[in-house]
């Protein structure tokens, strides 16, 4: 039986990529039969990373039979998998973020959650020796997704085992970071063929904070004007979002790649007050900005106060 590997709903750079890298790594090195999928369509940057490197698109699994086996990278929350994620038979999770109650297994299995800023960095810890024989497509699919997921080196979350392994693979393949780091940053920021709702779902999470579902969404861009002008659609949108998903308020946060900084939208009082809580910030229009602020999972989700 063939291992599906996928990341999580809405596949960013790191849940294209990861599952690229784990499926050639138990194919070739541990003789499993694999292939990476994605649960949705891969973003810009994601798509940039793809064609630069002439990797096949991995297949969009529409449905999960049941008694799959899979391995799970990039994430461990339930809701952001399958619904029918615990029919599956879940051999594996490889992940950096925080531990999620809700996933079933049928046994003991490895799971291997580190403090770092990208899963590509962890496999590449795991595979080790191995890693010497995988093909450039694999080695600048785990570079991209260390890139993405620091904003090179720029995110808090960033450790020295994620700059220092991001460096070694860019010396392996003859990569300048900056430069590539630009290309990437350029084709994220991007989004004009997406609909203001695509937007709001393309890189968010829900979170429940004092018993409110909220759905925290991020766009990383090295162009935040081109967002910004679209604001009052995106505004306009969020209450039919968080109605079709459940949630009770869409927070979407516009991470300027270059300054530094995130800006908030603010539709309404109840964001207002979440945004003077959370951050100490005075919110007097409906936006503000937040220096410094670039991290989802660091910065954001942590700080959120009702």
């Amino acid at each position: 039986m063939t291992t599906l590997v996928f990341g999580h709903k809405s596949p960013d750079t790191d849940s294209t990529g990861s599952p690229i890298v784990w499926a050639w790594y138990l194919n070739e090195i541990k003789g499993i039969p694999a292939k990476p999928v994605l649960l949705g369509e891969p973003n810009t940057e994601a798509l940039f990373m793809l064609d630069k490197w002439n990797l096949d698109k991995p297949e969009i699994l529409t449905e999960l039979e049941a008694d799959t086996k899979v391995v799970i990278v990039d994430t461990n929350n339930p809701t952001e998998l399958p619904d029918n994620i615990n029919d599956a038979d879940i051999t594996g999770i490889i992940d950096h973020h925080r531990l999620v109650a809700g996933l079933e297994t049928r046994g003991p299995i490895e799971i291997n959650i580190q403090p770092l800023a990208c899963t590509a960095t962890i496999m590449f810890k795991m595979i080790g020796k191995h890693w010497a024989q995988a093909p450039r497509g694999v080695k600048a699919a785990a570079l991209s997704c260390i890139l993405s997921d620091t904003l090179e080196f720029r995110s808090p979350t960033t450790t020295q085992e994620d700059r220092a392994i991001a460096e070694d693979i860019a010396r392996d393949l003859g990569v300048d970071i900056s430069d590539y780091a630009t290309e990437m940053f350029a084709a994220k920021s991007d989004v004009s063929s997406f609909s203001e709702a695509e937007l709001l779902r393309m890189d968010s999470k829900e979170f429940d904070l004092d018993g409110t579902n909220l759905r925290v969404s991020v766009l990383e861009t090295t162009s935040p004007a081109p967002l910004l002008e679209r604001k009052d659609a995106l505004m306009a949108e969020m209450p039919k979002v968080a109605e079709a998903d459940g949630a009770a308020q869409v927070l979407l946060f516009i991470v300027d790649i270059l300054k530094e900084e995130a800006t908030l939208l603010v539709p309404n009082d109840m964001v207002k007050h979440i945004a003077e809580q959370s951050f100490g910030a005075e919110v007097s229009s409906d936006t503000v900005v937040l220096p410094g602020v670039m991290s989802r999972k660091k910065q954001i989700i942590p700080n959120l106060k009702m």
